[in-house]
């Protein structure tokens, strides 16, 4: 019989909780494969001096150009954001004692870059053009929530077949409809693939390998008992 409908059953799932003799409540977890199409670069410009003016004027200069080259590289300006800009006053510490140093400054962009096989040639343009910080490359998807509902769908379907094995393990029938379904909250985040302090303007191309993602979902899922 099909899969949401009750039959004798046999098997025992995993995940499972019988919270009352009315009802099989399950956990259903699915996954979805996405193609890795997208990249979110985090770069920027660091400088430092003891003139905080001078600091500034060079950061701004570099920082410019690194833009200049983005857009040239064809990143279109909406793709462009200043993710942190930020002055630090830097000390050391001497016989115990606070010594003024001088001054950091910091621009940093995140940029998007849709086309992901120029993911590496986008870094190797920011760092020559004078970027010197790339903190983080992530990738992603373009459409995350196509695989999304894959992921949440195939977590639906793997209750349904875990409640189908408690049922038949305790020779009952249940509804061939969940009486109530609620989805789980899911960790999220970047995806790390590629980190470092700095980079030699005229080093080898950067590789940049895109694979491919995997998305996650799940779901508590409660059946009722119609026949024991």
């Amino acid at each position: 019989m099909n899969g949401y409908g009750g039959t004798p059953m046999g098997g025992v799932a995993p995940a499972f909780v019988q919270r009352n003799p009315g009802t099989i409540e399950v956990i259903g977890e699915g996954t979805a494969t996405a193609p890795a199409d997208r990249s979110i670069i985090d770069l920027g410009v660091v400088t430092e001096g003891t003139e905080l003016q001078s600091v500034q004027a060079d950061n701004a200069k570099i920082a410019t150009e690194v833009i200049e080259a983005l857009l040239e590289f064809g990143i279109p300006r909406e793709k462009l954001q200043t993710q942190d800009y930020r002055i630090d006053t830097m000390y050391d510490f001497v016989d115990g004692k606070q010594v003024f140093r001088g001054y950091q400054v910091t621009n940093m962009l995140q940029v998007t870059v849709d086309q992901v096989a120029q993911t590496g040639a986008v870094v190797d343009a920011a760092v020559a053009s004078g970027a010197n910080s790339v903190t983080s490359i992530r990738l992603t998807t373009s459409q995350p929530a196509l695989y999304e509902h894959q992921a949440l769908s195939n977590a639906v379907r793997d209750a349904a077949q875990r409640a189908i094995t408690v049922a038949q393990t305790l020779g009952v029938v249940i509804s061939s409809v969940p009486l109530e379904v609620q989805q789980l909250p899911r960790a999220s985040g970047p995806i790390p693939m590629f980190k470092a302090a700095s980079f030699a303007a005229d080093s080898v191309a950067t590789p940049i390998e895109a694979g491919t993602l995997t998305v996650n979902s799940s779901v508590r899922a409660k059946y009722v008992i119609v026949q024991a």
